[in-house]
């Protein structure tokens, strides 16, 4: 603990107290441990302290002229300066006053005839706190830009994410609609989607795993990564097949990500996908059934260099909706401790399968919402839906 340039002062109308101070702490004021400033009433002290800012510890009489230790107490509490700790000295039977300083924030007293061993004790004892209360304020400093960053960071990722519905508006062969609520201040999940041509949609929605700032800069990467590449059109598992190379020679700390991603031809109504172990999507049917897509086979991103990604191929029928989620949506916890899981989650689908795509969403999430009783989020919860009108 170095709190050499906090600097004592000591306010006493009694002019032999500053040498008989010196001279008992003379080593210790050698030393650069103690720095004292004298003043010799309330009046003096406050003009003290404009001209030593760096004062932490006033070792203060009671009974003084022109302006006595519990008026400077007083005017001392004006200054709402909590690292500022004032030690009051007064007569051994001087209680009520005494009483009446600890109640106007005194942080501790002394009797007289002064013991210089108790007062280095006392002197000690309210440095510490000091640094204390600075280290306290100091962290409190750092957690509040912290935040700033944080509020920042997430700024940053709501922004990459496409957000403007409905994002094709000229297109009325298909409609998107998505949603992500970060469980912290920024999170893992993304979803993205974007024409490859006149008649190919690509899509992804992925879940790094892991949480905060970590897991929303890997986000960020594996989704520009697989922007980047699926807009020129490589079969789906080929994209997914090379993003993960990337990913697995960038990776850090054993981060991954589960990704889906499709290609839908708006034409043919064919949908070309590859599922690296995300959870599977579900067809809402315009026959009022719901699929659920068959796996491909597929392990994560990030993590196994050179594995061959397989692509399988589904036929969409006019009025198809097809629904990608990640499981923040099926393992939502509740005050029971109980986790919202996949059969409530198809029990709703079914319900609202003949909804515009934004209701279908928010329909989910107000369920989601509803069945979690208030219980803050464990995982972030991504949603993206698209409708194929052919």
């Amino acid at each position: 603990m170095d709190l050499s340039n906090v600097k004592i002062m000591v306010v006493d109308d009694e002019v032999d107290l500053e040498p008989l101070i010196r001279q008992k702490f003379r080593h210790k004021i050698r030393n650069d441990e103690y720095n004292f400033v004298f003043a010799h009433n309330g009046l003096e002290a406050l003009a003290k302290l404009i001209e030593h800012p760096d004062i932490g510890v006033i070792l203060s009489d009671i009974n003084m002229p022109e302006m006595d230790g519990l008026t400077l107490l007083l005017k001392l509490k004006e200054l709402k300066n909590p690292s500022l700790k004032t030690v009051v000295v007064s007569a051994y039977g001087d209680m009520d006053n005494i009483r009446t300083a600890m109640n106007r924030g005194a942080f501790d007293f002394l009797t007289k005839p002064i013991n210089f061993e108790d007062l280095e004790i006392t002197i000690n004892k309210t440095l510490e706190e000091i640094w204390q209360q600075r280290n306290a304020m100091k962290e409190h400093d750092q957690l509040i830009s912290i935040q700033q960053d944080l509020s920042v960071a997430r700024e940053i990722q709501q922004a990459i994410l496409p957000k403007t519905f409905p994002p094709f508006p000229n297109r009325k062969d298909f409609d998107i609609y998505a949603s992500m609520v970060a469980a912290k201040e920024v999170g893992g999940d993304f979803y993205d989607y974007f024409m490859i041509d006149n008649d190919r949609l690509g899509f992804v929605i992925g879940d790094v795993s892991g949480k905060g700032v970590p897991a929303a800069i890997f986000m960020a990467v594996s989704r520009t990564l697989i922007r980047a590449t699926g807009v020129k059109g490589m079969p789906a598992g080929e994209c997914l097949h090379y993003v993960n190379n990337l990913l697995c020679n960038e990776s850090v700390s054993c981060m991954f990500v589960t990704v889906f991603y499709g290609i839908m031809n708006m034409k043919s109504g064919e949908l070309e996908y590859t599922n690296a172990g995300h959870n599977p999507p579900y067809i809402l049917s315009h026959d009022g059934s719901l699929i659920k897509l068959e796996a491909t086979g597929n392990t994560i991103l990030g993590c196994f260099e050179d594995h061959i990604y397989n692509t399988k191929k589904i036929q969409l029928n006019p009025n198809d909706d097809l629904f990608l989620f990640t499981d923040g949506v099926t393992e939502a916890f509740n005050k029971q401790g109980e986790i919202y899981t996949d059969e409530r989650l198809e029990k709703l689908l079914l319900s609202v399968n003949n909804l515009p795509v934004n209701e279908i969403v928010n329909k989910i999430v107000n369920d989601v919402d509803q069945f979690a009783q208030g219980v803050p989020q464990s995982d972030d919860i991504t949603m993206l839906n698209i409708k194929y009108f052919g």
